[in-house]
């Protein structure tokens, strides 16, 4: 482990994030929790999936 993550985590355990930092966190993993779960259970839109490209070789 970087020893900047190690310095990091020993101020957060000093002075832990207020609890609208922390609310603003849970909701933001909420969102991404909520997204993932919409995309396992009805899959990906066939609107938004890319085509593959094919590279033209230049001369």
């Amino acid at each position: 482990m970087n020893i900047l993550w190690l310095l990091r985590m020993a101020r957060w355990a000093r002075r832990p994030p207020g609890p609208r930092t922390v609310r603003l966190w849970l909701v933001v993993i909420g969102i991404g929790l909520a997204l993932a779960g919409i995309e396992f259970l009805f899959g990906w839109p066939e609107a938004l999936t890319l085509e593959p490209r094919r590279w033209i070789a230049r001369p």
